[in-house]
């Protein structure tokens, strides 16, 4: 898969400044989606690749440190979590730690139980401030239909199973 990991709250990022020891640092970001370095301060990451973090903090670091070589990567990620609930037999929370579509994610939750509604489920997602249900038909993917609406879950998003 080509989509590159986001950075996202609760995720823990680990910083280091060549040849700067005490800027060698473990930091959680915060709910909102911040975090604070020596330096340079609050920085938001949450939404955004670890490269683009990465050249941020270079970028603020040289008013401080002469051709600054920052390196950040994701130590733990505890940021991309999905929810299903509804008529599946383990409905939860569920932090992962790779990206799933929508048929992993039911599995996690265990599979639908027999009541399930096939052709009802829904994959509510927030997006610019706003709801939007996302339909989901299991049977036609079951099937091997319709193969496209089994879409790659964001963080947050919630898989219902009516």
């Amino acid at each position: 898969m080509s989509e590159k990991y986001l950075i996202g709250p609760e995720d823990v990022l680990h910083i280091s400044v060549w040849k700067e020891e005490e800027l060698d640092r473990e930091v959680v970001v915060r709910p909102d989606g911040k975090i604070s370095f020596p330096l340079i301060g609050n920085i938001q990451v949450a939404g955004r690749t670890t490269e683009e973090v990465q050249r941020e903090i270079t970028e603020r670091l040289k008013k401080y440190i002469p051709e600054p070589v920052a390196t950040v990567s994701v130590k733990m990620v505890s940021g991309y979590k999905i929810y299903v609930l509804g008529k599946v037999n383990n409905p939860g929370e569920f932090t992962i730690g790779r990206y799933i579509d929508v048929l992993q994610a039911l599995t996690l939750a265990g599979g639908l139980n027999p009541y399930a509604s096939k052709n009802g489920i829904k994959i509510l997602r927030r997006e610019n401030g706003r709801q939007k249900a996302l339909p989901f038909k299991y049977g036609e993917v079951e099937d091997g239909e319709d193969l496209d609406q089994n879409i790659i879950l964001r963080s947050g998003d919630v898989v219902v199973v009516p």
